[in-house]
């Protein structure tokens, strides 16, 4: 079954094009990613932007058309599904900018719930792993807007939190000089300290024993970990990024100007803006579950989101992808 997902995050908007099989296995034909920062200055105005939005629409417009041309010959359409996520349910018009997409582009647009988006995340990350894993594992997502956690063993989720830390809003709160102040980093692992300690509970963050990082802070960190050039997806899922390197990584980057970073060997330069942020995040999400280290994984929720689709297209109803 070939299916089509976008997901319209904080900081970037993404599609995936795959077939999926009825085992569950997912095979991508198309995958892309632009960042549009949808989410700037919803910390702060609590709206979306007039110029977010149309960064969105433009990357959608383009999105739209390479799914038209992915269409089997015998069908009208691709079914498809586009999750929306922090920026998106914090914001005050995100109802109204939802039914813009639902309208303006034919994509069946669903703003998830914070659990929800824990559950799909925790879906495609666990996807292609071992099934008989008997070790507890956390999933860290670490979004523009929101942190998800997700503990879990073999492909059974159990607790799962959104924490209204990402790298979008933590960036804008805290850094405001260029390169940051040793101040402004100090404000920021606070802050991101204080709200995981309060939203993880001990006994979860003692249980777990391996950590599994996606999204774009954890693949942009492995990419410049092995100083990718160009970008190789098959290179950075399952790479092992230890926690030393990543607070390294932090050092550096955060001594240099943001036109700096932009030329780090690894590093997208649309993500040079809250690169640091991200790693702060990180280190504290690694922290908060003693790891030493994490698996990065190039599956995500747009795996998660491909699975609970086919799901739900099944004729008999199939079994409950959605977590």
């Amino acid at each position: 079954m070939r299916v089509a997902v976008l997901d319209i995050g904080t900081n970037s908007t993404r599609l995936l094009i795959a077939e999926v099989s009825p085992d569950g296995a997912i095979a991508e034909l198309v995958r892309r990613s632009v960042v549009t920062r949808l989410g700037a200055g919803v910390d702060a105005g609590g709206e979306l932007s007039p110029e977010g939005r149309e960064r969105v629409y433009a990357a959608l417009a383009d999105f739209r058309r390479e799914i038209d041309a992915h269409l089997p010959s015998d069908d009208a359409s691709l079914p498809n599904l586009a999750v929306m996520t922090s920026a998106v349910r914090d914001a005050r018009n995100g109802r109204s900018f939802a039914e813009s997409v639902r309208s303006r582009f034919h994509f069946d647009a669903r703003i998830l719930s914070g659990d929800d988006e824990a559950r799909m995340t925790f879906l495609g990350a666990m996807s292609g792993q071992p099934g008989t894993t008997t070790q507890p594992a956390v999933v860290i997502d670490i979004g523009g807007g929101s942190t998800e956690f997700i503990v879990g063993t073999g492909s059974q989720a159990g607790f799962h939190v959104s924490l209204p830390a990402g790298v979008v809003r933590m960036s804008e709160r805290h850094i405001h000089t260029d390169p940051p102040a040793g101040a402004e980093l100090r404000e920021l692992a606070d802050d991101v300290r204080a709200t995981f300690r309060d939203g993880l509970p001990p006994s979860e963050r003692t249980a777990v024993r391996r950590g599994i990082a996606v999204a774009g802070t954890a693949t942009s960190a492995a990419a410049i970990d092995q100083e990718l050039d160009p970008y190789d997806p098959a290179r950075v899922h399952g790479y092992t990024l230890l926690l030393a390197s990543v607070e390294m990584l932090l050092a550096r980057l955060a001594d240099m100007t943001e036109a700096q970073r932009r030329s780090v060997v690894g590093l997208h330069p649309d993500r040079a803006p809250t690169i640091v942020a991200g790693l702060v995040l990180l280190s504290e999400a690694m922290r908060a579950f003693d790891l030493d280290e994490v698996e990065v994984s190039e599956h995500d929720i747009l795996h998660g989101g491909a699975l609970t689709l086919a799901a739900e297209l099944r004729p008999t109803g199939g079994d409950d992808a959605s977590g």
